[in-house]
Formats: C-alpha cells, structure tokens, sequence
C-alpha cells in the first residue's frame, strides 16, 4: 500500500516542472524529473494510495496513458523517492 511523507524536514525547489528537494537533516539534495516530481506531488496530496491508485492519478495529472512503460516509470520513480527518503513505505 501507499506511501507516506516522512516526519523529517525537506526543503523543495520548483522550476516548472522539475524540482530539487534539500533535506534538512542529512543536508542531501536531491533532482526530481518530471515524473518523479509528479509522483511525490501525488503521494503529498493523499498520503496512503496504492501504487495502481498513485499510478492512474500521475497519468491523469499528466495526461498520458497508462502504458507498461509508463507503469515501470512510475515503479522505478517510487523507488527513487523511497531510496531518497522522500517516501516512506507503509
């Protein structure tokens, strides 16, 4: 199941849209692409969807389909975001 924003802070940066997020703690910056931005968008807006739901609403929100390229994207995204300590799975 979903995703949640952790408790530490995270300072983020926003050009159109790309970003960069800064954390606080560690004093680790990190780039976010598009998607990516996008995927933490989602998450932030309602912490606790399913990787289907965050999925549909990232395609919706950026007006393309849900292809299995664009699945994988999404997968290999959620990861970064994870890896990075953006997200936290449940």
């Amino acid at each position: 199941m979903a995703d949640s924003i952790p408790p530490r802070d995270w300072l983020l940066r926003v050009w159109d849209d790309e970003a960069v997020a800064f954390d606080v703690a560690s004093g680790d910056t990190h780039y976010l692409q598009p998607l990516t931005r996008a995927l933490f968008q989602t998450c932030q807006a309602d912490p606790g969807l399913d990787a289907a739901t965050i999925a549909a609403r990232t395609a919706t929100a950026l007006g393309v389909a849900l292809s299995a390229d664009f699945l994988n994207a999404v997968d290999d995204g959620l990861d970064s975001l994870r890896r990075i300590g953006l997200l936290q799975a449940p």
